[in-house]
């Protein structure tokens, strides 16, 4: 009977000590880091598709040990929302446009300064030039910049045809709340801004307070805007850009393996990202014109625009960037 008693005992505590998360050595082995980031890009859209890829690869390369958590679709609120929750410690990145990568760097802003940017290539060559530079200054503000993503091409869409600057003045243009480079321009031309969170535009726009806002042409079919506007501009002087950012301290405490292939998986995908963007931006606005958007050409306008940007780009250098950056991105550029 006792040695019947021994037996059950041992066998009980064999049970215990296997059970998943019980013994410190097999939790040690198996402990899963889950990276909460934060994105305004919808469900289901290209940015969803590669961001769950990313998480996906990611997850097979650690065996479950590093895992990324996307909040999608403004679920978290707009991109201000997500830098003081990064600083709370309530998310551990985000991926963000320029305007949200601005109130952490200043400087990086001179990539959606109006006018210098009318192809990918021409973006391609700057952030490669200043890829270390921005590096650095990310990482002096505690955060570690993961890959540059892109948003699509900048037009202006309105319900009525805005062909020359001064055409901004007679519509209700939305600009975001945090965004000091459209909202220059627009003071520039002598329009007036509503100036609103992301997540406030498409009441704004089924309202009526804003019928002009600038988006790429992706970004306004993903968010439904596109429903509420009858003209979009033909031509695009800018590149809406972005990049997806982690708290240098989440990232640091990683293991270096992990930290290794966070790197290469986080390589991988953004340049998948860029890629696919660029293609479905493209795709986005030839199915919006399709569907009855009319294009507006604001080309024999070319030039009042080009005057409008020039003067915003300077405006603002000295209070988000230097008068040196500028000429630097200007000529890298082949302004």
């Amino acid at each position: 009977m006792k040695r019947s008693f021994f037996v059950m005992f041992l066998a009980v505590v064999a049970l215990i000590v296997t059970l998943p998360g019980e013994s410190p050595e097999v939790a040690g082995a198996q402990e899963t880091t889950t990276l909460r980031l934060a994105t305004l890009a919808p469900r289901g859209s290209p940015w969803d598709r590669a961001f769950r890829a990313w998480a996906n690869s990611l997850r097979q390369e650690t065996n479950g040990r590093l895992r990324l958590q996307f909040y999608l679709g403004g679920s978290q609120g707009d991109e201000r929302d997500y830098i003081r929750k990064m600083q709370a410690g309530q998310l551990d990145g985000a991926a963000v446009t320029a305007t949200g990568l601005g109130q952490i760097v200043r400087p990086v802003l001179v990539l959606s300064a109006p006018g210098i940017f009318r192809e990918y290539r021409q973006i391609d060559r700057v952030r490669n030039a200043l890829d270390d530079q921005f590096d650095g200054q990310f990482a002096e503000s505690g955060y570690k910049l993961m890959g540059w993503g892109d948003v699509g091409r900048a037009r202006i869409f309105s319900n009525r045809p805005i062909q020359r600057p001064q055409d901004l003045r007679s519509v209700r243009p939305w600009a975001w709340r945090e965004d000091v480079i459209f909202t220059e321009f627009l003071s520039v031309v002598g329009a007036n801004p509503q100036r609103l969170g992301v997540n406030e535009v498409l009441p704004a726009l089924q309202t009526r307070r804003v019928d002009a806002f600038p988006a790429s042409a992706l970004a306004a079919v993903s968010l439904q805007w596109y429903n509420h506007a009858t003209h979009v501009t033909q031509q695009s002087d800018s590149i809406l850009v972005g990049a997806t950012i982690i708290k240098k301290d989440k990232y640091d405490a990683l293991p270096e393996d992990l930290r290794a292939a966070l790197d290469s998986t986080a390589e991988r995908a953004h340049r998948v990202l860029s890629s696919t963007i660029r293609r479905a931006d493209d795709r986005a606005y030839e199915a919006i014109i399709r569907r009855g958007v009319t294009a507006v050409d604001i080309s024999g306008h070319r030039a009042e625009w080009e005057q409008a940007a020039r003067r915003t780009r300077q405006n603002l250098a000295g209070r988000l960037y230097s008068r040196e950056l500028l000429q630097q991105v200007e000529r890298t550029a082949g302004r």
